[in-house]
C-alpha cells in the first residue's frame, strides 16, 4: 500500500512539472499573444470568454476564409480559431458549418493528392477547442448548455491526430509543436515544449506565448 501511494506521489510530481501554468481546457480557456495581427473581434468584459456581442457570430466561416491565408502564423491562427470555435458554440448550426469548412478543405486536398498542413491544422484545432467546449459545458456554470449544443459533433473527429499529421509535413513549425504540447501527456508534452522552444528563438511571437504560460526555460 505505501509503496503503491508512494509512486502514486512521484506520478503526480512528474506531471506537476510537466504541466503548464494553464487553467482551464487549452484551446479554449487561454488566450494566445497574437500582438497587433488581424482577428476576429474580441476582449469584451460582460461574459465569461470574452465575446464580443456586437460581431455576427454567424458570419465566422466567411471571417476564418478571409483572416486565415497561407502566410498567416500558426499562433495567429490558434487565437482566430480559438475565438471563432467559442463562436460558433452559440448555435449548432454555426457550429456544423465551421466543422464543415475545415474539414471540407482537408478532403480538398486529399483528394487532390496534395495533404495540406494547414488545413489539417485548422481542423484539428477546431475539433479539439469544440471537443472541450462540449466538456466544460457538462460541469462549468459559465458555460452550461455547450454540451448541449454541441452534442456529438466532433465525435467522428480526432483533431490531435490531426494536427500531429500536420506537424508531420511542417516539423519546423515550433508553434504546432506548441500546440501540441498543450494537449500532449506527459513527459511527450516535454518533448513537443522543447522544439517550441527551439524554434522560439527565431520566432518572437511564439516566444512571448511560451513566455506568458512559464514555458520558455
Amino acid at each position: 500500500m505505501r509503496r503503491n501511494t508512494l509512486i502514486a506521489s512521484f506520478a503526480l510530481a512528474a506531471l506537476a512539472v510537466a504541466t503548464p501554468a494553464l487553467a482551464g481546457p487549452p484551446f479554449i480557456c487561454h488566450p494566445f499573444d497574437i500582438g497587433s495581427a488581424p482577428s476576429l473581434p474580441w476582449s469584451a468584459t460582460n461574459n465569461y470568454l470574452a465575446m464580443r456581442d456586437d460581431y455576427d457570430f454567424r458570419n465566422v466561416v466567411a471571417d476564418l476564409d478571409t483572416l486565415l491565408t497561407p502566410s498567416t502564423p500558426t499562433i495567429v491562427r490558434m487565437e482566430t480559431l480559438r475565438r471563432a470555435a467559442v463562436y460558433a458554440s452559440r448555435d449548432r448550426a454555426v457550429a456544423g458549418q465551421l466543422i464543415a469548412s475545415v474539414m471540407g478543405r482537408v478532403h480538398a486536398a486529399e483528394q487532390a493528392g496534395r495533404p495540406d498542413a494547414l488545413a489539417l491544422f485548422d481542423a484539428g484545432y477546431v475539433a479539439e477547442a469544440l471537443s472541450e467546449l462540449e466538456q466544460v459545458g457538462r460541469y462549468e456554470k459559465q458555460m452550461a448548455g455547450l454540451d448541449r449544443v454541441l452534442a456529438g459533433l466532433t465525435k467522428q473527429l480526432d483533431g490531435r491526430a490531426m494536427i500531429e499529421r500536420s506537424f508531420v509535413l511542417r516539423p519546423t513549425d515550433g508553434s504546432i509543436a506548441f500546440a501540441l504540447g498543450l494537449i500532449s501527456r506527459a513527459p511527450e508534452n516535454e518533448a513537443r515544449f522543447s522544439k517550441a522552444r527551439t524554434a522560439a528563438q527565431q520566432d518572437a511571437l511564439l516566444a512571448n506565448n511560451l513566455a506568458r504560460l512559464q514555458l520558455l526555460q
